[in-house]
């Protein structure tokens, strides 16, 4: 975070600390109270959907669940404030667990449904528990006493302030850390990530009961501001407003997490009455045609592409001065707002705005703040050392391999030597089989015959994430970065086994976790220098040249310290210069001790670089030996270079 944003953060929060004494209105301060408390859990929320990608429905269910454990021991035990608080966020993460363990086993539709149908059973749980939960009686729960004083509206704002902060805190130290960037990788490319050593199933689940827990906070607060809580509170309404809040605010966003719980929390009042509609609808309009002529200014959007936005909202702001009232159209209009938003604004409120005022950074600047760079031998170096036996003997042993999806055999009893210290070329016409070994040796697919032993150890039957921690690290046919990281935070996604520091580390910074970050950073900066990148380590992935691409993730791999590197068609779409670079590296890496498999179809390359080749051919193996021998093998000619031996 720089200066200006910290600055600009301490000051918006000194002011909404600040509204108890701008106005003695308790309407008013339990109004931006609520917000507040609205905030804490679309903070846990965005964990989930901003970051990992899921969608959950099931947040008011374990919103409920937080403000339930609050009244119940409250009026059960006359449970304290300080005992309250921990207990509702430990039980609601414990629930968040119970859910995230089966229903992460699927995505997309399929796991919104499971949430939602999830949160309907704790609102019928609640409802029918009448010995725990009081049923649709509902609990009343009194303000909480903190240090044997009563707190009135005013000190339980500021209670809810200070949690709210913490909780803001907490969750942005998490998001900046070797957690946040595993989250964010899930979203960015899943196969890579479990390829990372990032297991997608576990962080997951483990980025769920995060989120969980903080929907326990809030949930127990607002037990505590409403003092009153019944079934009905938790219902599908309230989760799809939660979801739209982080979609309107802007995902990926403590800010847009804020402006979003005022929005559902505001708005639906603010359009209550006509003349405030209209002054809404008519600073919108002026908002979005302010917008639209700077980001065309700045070429940051078209007129095209910003026309429908301005008109819509300018018919917008001319219908309502069209309305004599407002009664009928209320919800009518509050969904086309949030139409409007969702599919105009896909980035949200904080995005948009982001995008039109914030200058682009140059891809070309100092390195990160702090940051020492280790070399680029002594990074890769760190990889060569992982392997401690002799070079020249087998380090990868495939025997038999068969791959049948069906009838088709992809691969078909192939066998595989790979000896340490070596580049391996593995060659073929396309649809031969050769990805499809990358992904068996990758355990992206078991193989449905044969065995593989990696370092003496069977790769076969283990998941992708253990395989790549073993040592095996590769990269893609098709590039698979997390495009809206930057450069180091990609690399750094793989050197994420080097951390030992957990979320109590992160949340406080202790000295391990600092020492872990720091080193992490210097090592990714060295990874990064050594393919060249050191200049774009800021710079996001996406935004980065394609050749530049295939050499990121080539440094993404090596920070596995992996003893085996995989490299899949790297040369595929670069030019004669990148080509060339890329086999600089190559024999760079090679020299570090780091044995290389090389899937390519650029001969020049394979026959240059490479100490053996092996070739296949409708997934079996037709040849193997020394480049020049497989260059003059007849088969070869044959079925691979499209002609006959002469």
């Amino acid at each position: 975070m720089n200066r200006k944003t910290l600055v600009a953060a301490v000051l918006g929060l000194a002011l909404l600390a600040a509204v108890p004494l701008f106005t003695g209105n308790s309407y008013y301060v339990h109004m931006v109270g609520t917000i507040m408390i609205y905030a804490i859990l679309l903070f846990g929320l965005d964990i989930v959907v901003g970051y990992t990608g899921q969608v959950s429905l099931g947040h008011a269910g374990l919103f409920g669940v937080g403000s339930y454990t609050a009244g119940v021991l409250f009026m059960k035990l006359g449970a304290p404030l300080w005992l309250i608080i921990p207990a509702s966020v430990i039980v609601t993460a414990a629930f968040g667990a119970l859910l995230a363990l089966p229903a992460l086993r699927v995505t997309g539709p399929y796991l919104a449904m499971v949430t939602l149908a999830f949160g309907t059973i704790i609102q019928i749980l609640i409802n029918e528990m009448t010995f725990l939960t009081e049923g649709p009686m509902g609990i009343t729960i009194p303000k909480p006493s903190l240090a044997g004083f009563q707190l009135d509206e005013r000190g339980f704002f500021w209670l809810v302030f200070a949690l709210m902060v913490t909780s803001l805190v907490i969750v942005h130290r998490i998001l900046r850390s070797q957690l946040g960037r595993a989250f964010e990788a899930l979203r960015g490319s899943p196969v890579a990530s479990d390829c990372m050593g990032v297991s997608v199933y576990r962080y997951k689940v483990y980025a769920f009961v995060i989120s969980a827990g903080f929907a326990g906070l809030a949930g127990c607060l607002y037990a505590y501001s409403e003092q009153y809580i019944s079934p009905n509170t938790y219902n599908f309404e309230l989760t799809v407003l939660f979801l739209l809040a982080v979609i309107m605010g802007g995902r990926k966003t403590r800010s847009g997490a804020l402006l979003g719980a005022a929005i559902i929390v505001i708005l639906p009042n603010l359009l209550d009455d006509l003349a405030t509609f209209r002054m809404v609808a008519l600073g919108l309009a002026a908002l979005i045609a302010v917008g639209a002529v700077v980001g065309v200014i700045k070429k940051k959007t078209t007129p095209k592409a910003m026309a429908i936005p301005v008109v819509g909202t300018m018919a917008l702001a001319g219908f309502s001065f069209w309305l004599e009232s407002i009664t009928d159209w209320r919800l009518t209009i509050f969904g086309l707002m949030i139409l409007f938003v969702v599919y105009y604004l896909q980035d949200g409120i904080v995005g948009f705005a982001r995008s039109l005022f914030q200058t682009r950074k140059s891809g070309r600047h100092a390195d990160p703040a702090g940051a020492t760079t280790a070399t680029g031998k002594d990074a890769v170096m760190m990889a060569a050392n992982a392997g401690t036996a002799e070079a020249g003997g087998d380090l990868l042993v495939a025997k038999g391999v068969l791959m049948q999806f069906g009838g088709l055999k992809a691969l078909n009893l192939v066998d595989l030597r790979i000896k340490r210290g070596t580049i391996h070329g593995l060659i073929g016409p396309n649809g031969s089989g050769k990805s499809t070994m990358m992904n068996v040796l990758t355990g992206i697919y078991v193989p449905t015959a044969g065995s593989i032993e990696f370092a003496g150890r069977s790769v076969v039957g283990r998941t992708s994430s253990d395989i790549a921690l073993s040592g095996i690290a590769r990269t893609f046919q098709n590039v698979q970065l997390f495009g809206e990281m930057t450069a180091l935070q990609n690399v750094q996604v793989g050197l994420h086994h080097t951390f030992d520091s957990n979320i109590v580390d992160v949340s406080l910074h202790t000295p391990r976790y600092n020492r872990e970050e720091k080193v992490a950073t210097e090592r990714g900066l060295g990874l990064l220098h050594f393919v060249g990148l050191g200049e774009l380590a800021t710079e996001e992935a996406r935004n980065l040249p394609y050749g530049k691409q295939r050499l990121l993730e080539i440094a993404r791999a090596l920070a596995l310290d992996p003893q085996l590197l995989l490299l899949d068609e790297p040369a595929a779409g670069l030019t004669a210069p990148d080509i060339k670079e890329l086999i600089s590296i190559i024999r760079k890496i090679r020299d570090h001790g780091i044995t290389v498999i090389l899937i390519e179809h650029h001969m020049d390359v394979v026959m240059s670089i490479c100490d053996s080749v092996s070739v296949l051919d409708f997934g079996q193996k037709i040849a193997e030996g020394r480049p020049a021998e497989v260059q003059a093998d007849e088969k070869v000619i044959e079925a691979y270079l499209g002609g006959t031996a002469a």
